[in-house]
């Protein structure tokens, strides 16, 4: 079996005059499936509770490398973590959630 090479003609459908022929235009005023309405939803920006989230693991490591290096004591570590911890909370609470 060989292929046919194609021809421009064989790709005449492919015109939008054509195509407004086999497919309606779309309608600007139709409102989205649901589906597409719900997918929107989950792909939304980035929001004070996914920063705090994505902050608090690099500085929990920051903490705990730069006590190591300075030799900070442990209850000092641990009241540094807990106030960091705490001041992301804080940030996280303190923005308005829809």
């Amino acid at each position: 079996m060989s292929r046919q090479p194609v021809h421009e003609s064989d790709l005449r459908s492919l015109e939008r005059s054509r195509m407004y022929t086999i497919f309606a235009p779309l309608d600007a005023d139709e409102p989205l499936p649901r589906e597409l309405v719900m997918a929107g939803r989950r792909h939304r920006t980035l929001g004070r509770w996914e920063l705090a989230g994505a902050l608090w693991l690099p500085a929990l490591a920051l903490i705990l490398m730069l006590g190591g290096w300075t030799r900070m004591p442990p209850p000092m570590a641990m009241g540094l973590i807990a106030l960091t911890f705490s001041g992301l909370l804080a940030f996280a609470l303190s923005g308005r959630r829809k």
